[in-house]
């Protein structure tokens, strides 16, 4: 068969074929249905955000607790937290969840899977078989976003007590704990420690920073 007659039968036969087959299928990640009841925050649709992400109930949950600062559960197919949060935080992590442990960094496709290597994690794409370690984006990343330091003083509300006693005052993202003071009055603090989305303060007499 001559050469020209080979390729218009190839260009002929590509024009048959169904789009499905020539184009992947767009990968989409539901957007977060939040509902906020007093002071928790609820995922209505958490179990279909995991099944589109392909991963563990567990394992998204543990990622969005440390990165927003509050302890929640899995009911059924919903997540609930226990601090008000809005549906734009939580639509932020879910996005930094989907870019760190899920879409390959090669090719961007959502086939992959988690292995683990030693103390290592591993990303192993199924459709173009790269494979990289999980880099986790570093708490400190968010403290600079926020504005929030070690060492600062903030002017701030105590808004609830802790189980130990100590006052609660919420910064953006941040909840802060405050040993010594009462729910319902405005005081100084200055940031002791950060570790994530929570800081220990104490009581300061010090100026604000700005």
């Amino acid at each position: 068969m001559p050469a020209d007659d080979y390729l218009d039968l190839l260009t002929r036969a590509k024009q048959k074929l169904p789009e499905t087959i020539e184009k992947h299928e767009r990968f989409s990640v539901p957007e977060p249905d939040v509902f906020q009841e007093g002071k928790a925050t609820t995922v209505k649709n958490f179990g279909d955000i995991v099944d589109a992400l392909r991963r563990e109930p567990t394992h998204l949950l543990q990622y969005l607790q440390r990165e927003l600062g509050a302890p929640g559960y899995v009911d059924s197919r919903r997540a609930i937290f226990k601090a008000k949060l809005t549906t734009t935080q939580i639509a932020e992590r879910i996005q930094s969840y989907t870019e760190t442990f899920v879409l390959c960094s090669e090719c961007g496709r959502p086939d992959t899977h988690i292995v683990k290597e030693g103390r290592v994690l591993i990303l192993e794409c199924e459709a173009c078989g790269a494979h990289r370690p999980v880099n986790v984006r570093k708490a400190a990343r968010v403290e600079e976003k926020e504005g929030l330091k070690e060492g600062g003083v903030y002017e701030v509300m105590i808004e609830d007590i802790g189980k130990k006693g100590d006052g609660v005052a919420r910064v953006d993202r941040f909840i802060i704990y405050v040993p010594g003071t009462v729910k319902g009055t405005r005081t100084k603090v200055k940031i002791n420690k950060i570790t994530g989305n929570v800081a220990f303060a104490s009581v300061s007499s010090e100026a604000p920073t700005r």
